[in-house]
């Protein structure tokens, strides 16, 4: 796929792997579209690019999207790439007190149902490209569940699953293509909790991203996750070992 010169939607584009994204992106002539909840984040974020516009959204509202997707199918038609990283974790054990459907209710909300409710909207705009395609930013723990992150790893392996359906669905009618990045842990404000002083860079993550949409590598394996994968093909019980020492 070619990424130069398109109009790009990236949630949670304010920071982390997403700013990194679009950072890299805006060099190669594309139109950013940043969204998220925090306007001021976002505002700052979007003063640093060439070409980026700054759209606070609380992507959990369906009243909030609906404006979201309104405003852009005014004004950036063109919509081409949509990148849907936008997440939320807590990290915690699970226990008889750990009140794990309330955190979990809010991960899934925010990193599974409103990736669907977003895509389903904007699934019209982008089949009228010539070329389009959208991006779900899953992670290692799709593969298999880190304890120290639960319910943040069940809506991870969620979304894995729905981007699989959704690639096969979409290339039977359109033309849209459909990716999926799996990052390891990573060194951003999100991931500090769970050790993230030790992940890889966020750019690092973007360039694999951008190297993989050129490529049309329809399951990014950033990383540690590359050989994450092929260890739990051959031996799942001793890959989830391995992600859950100590």
């Amino acid at each position: 796929m070619n990424v130069s010169n398109k109009t790009i939607l990236i949630t949670g584009g304010g920071s982390g792997i997403g700013f990194a994204t679009a950072q890299l992106l805006s060099q190669h002539g594309n139109r950013l579209i940043l969204t998220g909840r925090n306007e001021v984040r976002l505002r700052e974020a979007a003063a640093q690019l060439p070409n980026a516009t700054a759209i606070a959204c609380d992507l959990n509202d369906a009243a909030a999207v609906a404006q979201l997707v309104s405003r852009v199918q005014q004004e950036f038609s063109d919509l081409s790439l949509l990148i849907n990283n936008a997440g939320q974790a807590y990290t915690y054990q699970l226990s008889a007190a750990a009140d794990a459907a309330s955190k979990a209710g809010e991960e899934i909300a925010t990193n599974y149902l409103a990736v669907l409710r977003l895509t389903e909207h904007l699934l019209p705009l982008l089949s009228q490209q010539p070329e389009a395609a959208i991006v779900n930013v899953t992670s290692i723990v799709a593969f298999a569940p880190s304890a120290a992150v639960p319910t943040y790893s069940a809506s991870k392996a969620a979304l894995h699953s729905y981007t699989q359906a959704l690639r096969h669905t979409l290339a039977q009618s359109t033309s849209i293509r459909v990716f999926e990045l799996m990052p390891p842990l990573v060194n951003t404000d999100f991931s500090q909790e769970i050790g993230g002083a030790n992940g890889i860079p966020p750019q690092q993550v973007a360039e694999e991203l951008l190297a993989g949409l050129e490529q049309d590598s329809y399951e990014i394996r950033v990383g540690q996750t590359a050989q994450f994968y092929e260890f739990h093909r051959a031996s799942p019980a001793e890959a989830f070992a391995s992600l859950n020492l100590g």
